[in-house]
């Protein structure tokens, strides 16, 4: 395993429906807020510009809460693992990593921490099949090659 190889990973599926959905989501505020004119019924109100501009606001708003979900990432190297998800960030070294697990049925896989903890990877998603299989690959082989790196110190100190 090199030094200096780095894994990036982010979710495919997930990342083509929000963006479709978020293009349809301002689309349909925007026809809406194109249709808001004149009269409110029986009563005395009206559509104003400011009712228009507010719908074509609040599609753009939920255009962006759609597109949190694209935030996800992982990225490895030989130091430790770097994992965003939807609201939060780590940062962690490869020391306090136990495993890199993906269980049958689970959405996403996971770090398991030797603290007992585990950590979801949104970025590696179940819905994305092979390409999560493979990231998770790659995750352990590094993982794997720093636990080997620590054997291989631990041997050389104890030799000395």
């Amino acid at each position: 395993m090199s030094e200096t190889e780095l894994v990036r990973l982010k979710p495919r599926r997930i990342r083509v429906v929000c963006w479709s959905a978020a293009v349809a989501l301002v689309v349909v505020f925007g026809l809406v807020a194109t249709s808001l004119s004149g009269p409110t019924g029986d009563g005395y109100g009206s559509f104003q510009r400011g009712d228009q501009v507010a719908m074509i606001g609040l599609g753009i708003f939920g255009a962006l809460g759609f597109l949190l979900f694209t935030r996800p990432r992982v990225e490895a190297d030989a130091r430790g693992i770097r994992v965003r998800n939807v609201i939060s960030s780590y940062e962690l070294p490869w020391e306090v990593v136990r495993g890199v697990r993906f269980d049958r049925g689970a959405p996403w896989a996971s770090l398991e921490l030797h603290d007992d903890d585990l950590l979801p990877m949104v970025a590696l998603q179940a819905a994305d099949k092979e390409l999560a299989v493979e990231g998770v690959r790659a995750l352990r082989r590094l993982h794997q090659a720093h636990q080997a790196h620590l054997a291989e110190r631990a041997e050389r100190a104890v030799d000395h």
